[in-house]
């Protein structure tokens, strides 16, 4: 008589490699020639302590546009068109050590730039 058992499936373990740790920094600013030096700036500091850097990756530019009145009063077709331009950029830092951070920390940027840090 055959042996009428189901295969039994066998129940292997997914391994799952820890992926390696990241440091997003995202820049804005509204000067893109401040941005670019600072974002070299950035770059060149992870690089004196060995990093591994992925970037910089520029990010599509935000627009803000404001229409304003000329006249206070009755000339409705006196406008102004004015427009503010954010640039970003996005560079990775794989595998930051201590030093990296402690060195991006005490960077000081000029006004107009900003960096927001998120740990991956």
């Amino acid at each position: 008589m055959a042996d009428t058992k189901t295969p039994t499936r066998s129940r292997a373990k997914k391994v799952v490699e820890a992926a390696p740790a990241k440091l997003r920094l995202r820049v804005r600013g509204y000067d893109h020639k401040v941005l670019d030096q600072s974002v070299k700036q950035i770059i060149d500091t992870a690089l004196r302590f060995d990093a591994v850097v992925i970037g910089p990756v520029p990010l599509p530019t935000d627009f803000k546009k404001f229409t304003v009145l000329r006249s206070s009063f009755i000339f409705k077709n006196a406008q102004e068109q004015f427009e503010m331009r954010t640039h970003k950029r996005i560079i990775d830092i794989v595998n930051p050590n201590p030093k990296v951070v402690d060195a991006l920390t005490n960077l000081s940027l000029p006004s107009g730039v900003s960096v927001d840090v998120k740990m991956m």
